[in-house]
Formats: structure tokens, C-alpha cells, sequence
């Protein structure tokens, strides 16, 4: 049996970052960089107005006031997207909008609201606070030549943004890994069968819809398998249809139970078995083979079992297919509210509310009763408590660490 952190190890180690292609840009939303980018231009590429106002030379307004305002000669109107026709000279303004490129000879933009229209096309300055400012300088935020973004960035709608701004239109990504689910079991069915599943003659497949949603989340594709029944031969026709996928993903039948037949039907389908059981609670009976080009992960059957494990070793998987560097989530020091009695020395995964204290120190309580089977426990969590195997009994008061569900910080080694 391997503790969590080495089977979490382990499983990162048999993947690697999925081929790079180029996508248009519109297309690659959170999707990886696998490319440095270097920008091509400077941005801005001239110096442009900051302000609505007036394009006018620091010396010609020094000094004004409302009550002795300096008036000046408009010689045109630049507005965004046109370009300036003649250099700004002493005793003259130019009328310009925010963006347009600055006239030569102006070194200062005054906003219109500092000014006042006169007759003879002139302009009264009443302040000269704006003197030498409300200017964006030519490649004040990018250089010609700058790495803008570097390989690993992970592509946000900022980053999409600066990669349009240097008309990088199809930079070089990983594609998202196509993950293969399959549950199994007699009893279960899915909702097209609602009135078996309310007779309670048969169970819903929950799992199917939360891995489904947990793949999409990790930014996996999801291809569902279906459902397979408690034999080798529907187990073999199901599996077919995970040909070509980056990623297997099971659920159920990897116990040790007469009906648990999906480790036998992997092995014959060629996976050499890497990982057999963890030093955990809940999701124990882990599998994890592996296969020229292609890596299985089987979790156990219980729903919060499921949740649990996908969170600590397929979530990161996805995310190394995705060419992410850092493929765990952090883990952060939380204040127990409560005590807390184990079982086993087992590394508990216990499902919790973290929020910060009254001190602002964060605080960590439990989503009530903590059974494999109790969904409702992870509906309501947005943190595993991580309790070490050692401390079967920990009080209230208690330091402990913990998985923000919804961090999106990352690290890049298994902090459990």
C-alpha cells in the first residue's frame, strides 16, 4: 500500500504534456502555452493620449489658473485611430482623444475638463496640474523583442488579451487530454430508468454525472463510456470505445470482492498494475495501470470516494496532460473547530467548510456525518481536512492542513 503522496507521485510521473498545436487564439482559453512569445512591435507603439483633452507643450501652461488661464491657438482634432498632421508649436493645441497618437513637439495632455472653448477656434487652460502627464509612452508596456508571455503560462482572459494586442492570432498550446469514464455495476442505472431508481430497485449513477462535471472542471474533455455490467465480457465491450483517448478513467469493481472484475479485465487488456491500494480513508482500493500509450486510473465505486480521489490523483493528472507545471492544489493551515474522532491510522480526507475567524485566522469545520456514501458531505464541503494517520484524535483548537476546492493556486508537489 503507498501513502497518498507517493500514489499522487506516481501517477503524475506516467504522464506527460499532450502534444503542442497551434489554435486560433479564440480558441485557447485556459489552455497551456507551450511556446515562448516574443512581441513583434512595441505597445503601445507610439505615444498616445491618456486623457480626452488637449495635446499642448508644458512651457505655454505653466502657471494658469482659473483666474489667469493660459490660451492657446487649436490647430486640428485627433481622434483615436487617425494620426496627427502637424507638430504641436509654441502658443498651439492640438484637440485629441484618448489613444491617439500624440502630435510632435506636445509633451503634456490636458483633460478637458481643466479647459474652456473660446471663439477663433482657441482654448483657455485653467489649471496646470496636467503638465508632463496623461501621456502613454511608446512601448511603456511592451518592447519589441520581449518575451510577453513564456512557455507554461497558463492562458487567462488577460493573457488572450495581451497575445491579441501583438496579433499573436494562433499560439502554440496543448490541446485538452480527451478523458474516458466508465462506471460499472448491476445495480446501477442511469436516469432514463427514473422509475427503477425511485422504486429503489436500482441506484442512480451519480458518479457518472460527477466525474463528467469534475473532468470539465480540470479542463479535461469528457468521453462518457456508459455503463457497464458485473462482467468481463460487457466490462471489454465498453472499453472499446476508449481507443484514442489521453486518459481511463473507471469507477467501482477495483476492491476485492467476487463482482469486482475491473482489475482483471485491465490486466488482460495489457496495463501493468502500478498502484493497488493507498494508506487512506475515504478511496483506499485505488488502481492505477499503465500501457503503451495510455494510463488507467480506477477509483472505488462509494460517491465521496469518488470525489475524493479524482480531487488527489486524476485532477492533477489532467492538469500535467495539460502542460501545467504545477498540477496540485496548495494546501493551507486551518484552525479546527471541533474535535475529531478516527478510526484506523488511515490519512483521513475529511470533508469540511473552511472560512476565516472572527481573528481572520481560517477555521475548519465538518459537513456533518462523514460515511463513503454520504454525497450531501461533499455537496456541502469546500475543503478536504487533511488528518495525518497518526492523530486518531485531534481537538478542537488544533492546527491542521487543508485542500481549497476552489484555490486556484497550485504547487508542484502533492502537499498531502
Amino acid at each position: 500500500m503507498l501513502s497518498p503522496t507517493e500514489a499522487a507521485r506516481l501517477i503524475v510521473e506516467q504522464v506527460t504534456p499532450l502534444p503542442a498545436i497551434r489554435r486560433p487564439l479564440r480558441e485557447t482559453l485556459d489552455l497551456v502555452l507551450a511556446e515562448d512569445v516574443r512581441s513583434p512591435i512595441d505597445l503601445p507603439s507610439w505615444d498616445n493620449s491618456a486623457m480626452d483633452g488637449y495635446a499642448v507643450r508644458a512651457v505655454d501652461v505653466a502657471g494658469a489658473t482659473r483666474d489667469r488661464p493660459a490660451t492657446l491657438q487649436v490647430t486640428e482634432t485627433v481622434a483615436a485611430g487617425r494620426f496627427p498632421e502637424q507638430p504641436v508649436a509654441a502658443g498651439m493645441a492640438t484637440r485629441i482623444f484618448t489613444g491617439a497618437p500624440l502630435p510632435a513637439g506636445a509633451d503634456t495632455v490636458i483633460r478637458q475638463e481643466d479647459t474652456t472653448t473660446l471663439d477663433e477656434g482657441r482654448v483657455a487652460v485653467l489649471d496646470d496640474r496636467d503638465a508632463r502627464h496623461n501621456i502613454r509612452h511608446r512601448g511603456e508596456d511592451i518592447r519589441r523583442g520581449d518575451v510577453v508571455l513564456a512557455t507554461g503560462v497558463p492562458l487567462g482572459p488577460a493573457q488572450l488579451g495581451v497575445l491579441a494586442s501583438i496579433a499573436h492570432a494562433r499560439p502554440l498550446v496543448h490541446p485538452p487530454p480527451r478523458v474516458a469514464f466508465l462506471g460499472s455495476g448491476d445495480e446501477i442505472a442511469d436516469l432514463d430508468q427514473a422509475a427503477e431508481i425511485l422504486a429503489g430497485r436500482k441506484v442512480a449513477t451519480s458518479n457518472s454525472y460527477t466525474v463528467r462535471g469534475m473532468i470539465h472542471r480540470a479542463g479535461g474533455i469528457p468521453v462518457d463510456l456508459g455503463l457497464a455490467r458485473d462482467s468481463k465480457e460487457s466490462l471489454l465491450e465498453h472499453l472499446v470505445d476508449a481507443a484514442g483517448t489521453d486518459l481511463l478513467v473507471t469507477t467501482a469493481g477495483v476492491s476485492v470482492g467476487d463482482h469486482d472484475l475491473v482489475r482483471a479485465v485491465m490486466m488482460e487488456l495489457g496495463y501493468e498494475m502500478k498502484v493497488g491500494r493507498v494508506r487512506m480513508r475515504p478511496g483506499a482500493p485505488l488502481a492505477v495501470g499503465t500501457r503503451a500509450g495510455g494510463v488507467w486510473i480506477g477509483l472505488p465505486g462509494n460517491p465521496v470516494s469518488v470525489m475524493v480521489t479524482f480531487e488527489l490523483f486524476v485532477r492533477p493528472a489532467i492538469r500535467r496532460l495539460l502542460g501545467h507545471t504545477l498540477p496540485y492544489r496548495r494546501s493551507v493551515t486551518v484552525c479546527l473547530a471541533e474535535p475529531i474522532a478516527l478510526g484506523p491510522p488511515l490519512r483521513h480526507f475529511l470533508r469540511a467548510v473552511v472560512a476565516p475567524g472572527e481573528d481572520g485566522v481560517l477555521t475548519a469545520r465538518l459537513t456533518g456525518p462523514q460515511g463513503s456514501g454520504i454525497l450531501t458531505s461533499m455537496a456541502r464541503a469546500n475543503a478536504l481536512l487533511i488528518v495525518p494517520e497518526d492523530r486518531q484524535a485531534v481537538p478542537a483548537g488544533s492546527a491542521l492542513q487543508a485542500l481549497l476546492l476552489d484555490d486556484p493556486q497550485h504547487v508542484a508537489a502533492p502537499p498531502f
